[in-house]
């Protein structure tokens, strides 16, 4: 088995690049995942693996075989390369590199006639994506839309805060304007997030395919989403300030329209 021991490798030089450039990512349609769990998740959500990286001293050969049932092209690495190409400060010893999943419209399949769907429009901080997502998956949603999206959703931030749920989800990424089309489309009823013109979120119906879509906290949703919207709906705020974080908010919305279908998956 091929082992690396020096940082200064070319080839350790080029996931360095995977790890910290979305430029490159896009590019070789390659990125890291670091860590047993999320490893074991991407496994499981069908992820193609190229390559798998592991320091003997801290997770064995066998082990990692045993992850990917032998089938793996692996590299002992030493402690030093691991540190540099690690995101996370906690030390599990395993980094796959993973080849990139097509998230376009076109690849979405629902398994059911009705249904539920979260829209993140623009949001920016990775940390917030990731959150959505956890969101997502506790809510076991149909899909998760990506509308204009701001941050690659294979960055390590996202990857790490989402802790794996960046492969959980069903996930498709276009603009604003394709995913309205999609859910007219499919006669998806749209709900929006926003104080303008908006009743209170638990008044309206989610027993029929829906689609939850919140926007940035700063801005809040683009105009397009208020006009096309079936009914713009609000948590009413009983406190000082005017707004919550936007994964708070959607795990609000998603679970009452959980709640009206009867936590049914």
């Amino acid at each position: 088995m091929k082992q690396i021991t020096s940082i200064h490798n070319s080839y350790i030089k080029e996931l360095q690049k995977l790890q910290e450039k979305s430029k490159e990512r896009k590019k070789k349609k390659l990125f890291l995942i670091e860590g047993k769990r999320e490893i074991s998740l991407a496994i499981k959500a069908n992820y193609d693996f190229d390559t798998i990286l592991f320091v003997e001293e801290i997770i064995t050969k066998k082990e990692v075989l045993e992850l990917f049932n032998g089938k793996t092209n692996s590299i002992i690495i030493s402690k030093e390369v691991y540190q540099k190409l690690a995101y996370r400060g906690s030390t599990e010893g395993i980094i796959a590199v993973v080849k990139a999943k097509d998230f376009s419209l076109q690849k979405i399949k629902f398994q059911t006639k009705n249904p539920l769907i979260l829209i993140a429009e623009s949001i920016e901080k990775p940390g917030n994506i990731g959150a959505l997502l956890r969101t997502a998956d506790a809510a076991n949603l149909d899909a998760v839309f990506v509308a204009n999206p701001k941050s690659d959703l294979y960055n390590a931030n996202i990857i790490r805060s989402s802790i794996g749920c960046v492969f959980t989800n069903q996930i498709a990424i276009g603009t604003s304007e394709e995913i309205i089309t999609f859910l007219q489309e499919k006669e998806i009823s749209i709900y929006a997030a926003t104080l303008q013109n908006s009743n209170e979120y638990y008044k309206e119906d989610y027993k029929k395919p829906t689609a939850i879509v919140v926007g940035t906290e700063a801005t809040g949703l683009s105009d397009i989403w208020r006009e096309k919207a079936t009914q713009n709906i609000n948590i009413p705020m009983q406190g000082e300030i005017d707004s919550m974080n936007v994964s708070v908010s959607a795990a609000i919305i998603l679970f009452e329209a959980k709640r009206q279908r009867e936590f049914k998956i």
